[in-house]
């Protein structure tokens, strides 16, 4: 019999094939293999505590391909510094840096945001074709909203 960890990711995994999510369809049966295997006693405690860094490190890498590839180099620099758009792009890279940085904060603290913001990200996924890149952001964002409403409510 399933236990309600292994129903929730089997749940989340018929979503992913549902919604044709690739991402979130693989990471649901990667789990689900790591409990069947009983293997999550050694690997939750390393995913839960590495697989961020992990995830924002390969995502990193695919990001800077291009530079690496030589397809951008600081030809491409120079002339995308003369576009407005390259500089509200460069604003907004710093401004998600800095909410994925309280965001990561957040969600270590808070056990319910952390909740919310995956089941959120997953629906956005799954039923809006969004992509799961959400909880860390979505927590800075929601670290903001909650210092912006405690200016209110002191």
């Amino acid at each position: 019999m399933l236990n309600t960890s292994s129903l929730f990711l089997v749940i989340i995994l018929l979503l992913g094939i549902i919604g044709k999510n690739q991402s979130i369809t693989i990471a649901a049966y990667v789990l689900l293999g790591v409990k069947v295997l009983q293997l999550d006693d050694k690997l939750f405690p390393f995913l839960a505590s590495k697989g961020m860094s992990i995830g924002i490190t390969v995502l990193t890498i695919a990001v800077l391909v291009p530079i690496a590839s030589g397809e951008i180099g600081f030809k491409d620099l120079y002339a995308s510094v003369k576009s407005y758009y390259a500089w509200v792009a460069l604003a907004a890279g710093i401004l998600v840096a800095i909410l994925g940085k309280y965001g990561v904060n957040l969600m270590a603290s808070d056990p319910q945001v952390t909740v919310a913001l995956v089941i959120g990200t997953i629906l956005a996924v799954v039923l809006l074709n969004g992509v799961a890149v959400g909880p860390l952001i979505g927590a800075g964002i929601t670290y903001m909203v909650l210092q912006v409403i405690g200016l209110f409510t002191k």
